[in-house]
């Protein structure tokens, strides 16, 4: 028995609740550290890539799940780590203005179990739904989940930010202890019962060829390097501005901490409309190829992050919120046509191999996300120090990023046919 739309939709609520946990440590706690804490902007920089880094692991967790013959409790357990991690990660930011070196070591045991409980609970829940949905609804599946959890980021950054303000230690600790009780109540309630309804099929013994061997005949494949290339590239331009965006509404534009976490769920929220509006034009209306929306929305990125940088010449009062709206649906429209082409390219090259093509692709995305963070958080301190003013430092960063996307553009011309896509599919999933 396969899983029912109902039961989708329910494991979709599981990908929501990891999406509101982790926008709090991605956003909220990284911009208190910079703007409140007065600290460099490298440090929840490094956190933040520490997470992405350790999640490098997802091969293994999901090796686990395989052999354990239950995915649900490698579910809760993982969700159960990440809501953990995401108050520990939120105990730190007071135990940081008495003793720094306390509570630097705290934020790195958080966000390290932060990055576990994402990998654990992310892929045992991502391969429930490979092995329990019927082929035909895989794609659509897929879709919904993801799209759920982007929802959740924007919902949980919205509302949080209303609550947040005026800001104090205390009321950030009661709000995050709210939603990560709730979150894993949620999941508990959603995976409850699933797993025994459905019977799955048996899992084949683990293939004696190493893991590396065929990663290397992956590599050999023209295309599949190529397009390794473009998601590392893509990506670091994509996940440059995730740890700077916030403190540079508060430095330059003088937003509070809720105004900022707002601007964050606001962000989101394009990045969802960005998504449906490829569903719809480029699944169902049949609009444009995979490769004309990846060239659209790289460049559609690159201008709205011109035109955040110029804002900061202005200062207070400036549209800030429209820019980042845009630059969100502009990621949105990026992200599924990537990945709509990414789950075409899987299915060529040698036969037997797309769950490692994916592999490659998903870790190559991974390893950006952590670079991509880090780096603009670096770049961002070493210019504040160069510049007289803040803005024109985060500025620079920001047209960087979109030289990167429209770099990206160039290369999507080369690796990306133009095939009108047959499915849109999430796989890469971005802020995990």
């Amino acid at each position: 028995m396969s899983l029912s739309w109902l039961s989708i939709v329910r494991l979709g609520l599981v990908q929501m609740c990891l999406g509101a946990i982790i926008v709090l440590t991605t956003s909220t706690l990284n911009r208190l550290m910079v703007v409140e804490l007065a600290l460099p902007a490298i440090i929840p920089g490094f956190l933040v890539a520490l997470h992405y880094g350790i999640q490098i692991t997802r091969p293994s967790w999901g090796y686990r799940s395989d052999t354990g013959g239950q995915r649900t409790p490698w579910i809760i357990g993982g969700i159960a780590a990440l809501a953990v991690g995401a108050l520990l990660a939120s105990t730190a930011i007071s135990v940081f203005e008495t003793r720094y070196a306390a509570g630097l070591a705290l934020s790195i045991f958080a966000y390290a179990l932060i990055g576990l409980g994402a990998g654990a609970g992310g892929t045992s829940l991502l391969a429930l739904l490979a092995t329990a949905t019927d082929p035909m609804r895989r794609a659509a599946a897929a879709t919904i989940t993801w799209l759920m959890m982007i929802f959740g980021i924007a919902a949980t950054a919205g509302t949080v930010g209303q609550f947040l303000d005026p800001y104090s230690h205390a009321l950030l600790m009661k709000i995050v202890g709210v939603l990560t009780l709730g979150a894993l109540l949620v999941t508990v309630l959603a995976t409850w019962g699933i797993e025994r309804r459905c019977a799955l099929p048996e899992r084949p013994e683990e293939d004696p060829a190493p893991l590396l061997e065929g990663l290397r005949e992956i590599w050999a494949e023209p295309r599949a390097r190529n397009f390794t290339l473009f998601v590392f590239l893509s990506m670091t331009a994509y996940f440059m501005q995730e740890l700077i965006l916030e403190p540079y509404a508060g430095l330059v534009f003088g937003f509070t901490p809720g105004q900022t976490t707002s601007l964050s769920g606001a962000q989101n929220g394009g990045v969802f409309l960005g998504m449906i509006t490829v569903g719809i034009c480029a699944s169902w209306l049949r609009i444009g190829s995979l490769q004309l929306w990846v060239i659209l929305g790289c460049l559609g990125s690159a201008a709205a992050l011109v035109l955040i940088a110029s804002l900061g010449r202005t200062g207070p009062g400036a549209p800030l919120l429209p820019a980042v709206i845009a630059m969100g649906y502009f990621n949105g429209v990026f992200a599924v046509a990537a990945i709509a082409a990414m789950m075409q390219l899987a299915g060529e090259g040698r036969s037997q191999r797309e769950g490692s093509r994916m592999g490659l692709w998903g870790a190559a995305q991974a390893i950006a996300a952590g670079f991509g963070g880090l780096a603009g958080a670096a770049a961002a301190d070493v210019l504040r120090l160069a510049f007289e003013d803040s803005a024109s430092a985060f500025g620079t960063v920001f047209l960087v990023e979109a030289t990167l996307f429209v770099a990206s553009a160039a290369m999507a011309r080369q690796v990306i046919t133009s095939a009108r896509p047959t499915a849109i599919a999430a796989t890469i999933v971005p802020g995990e």
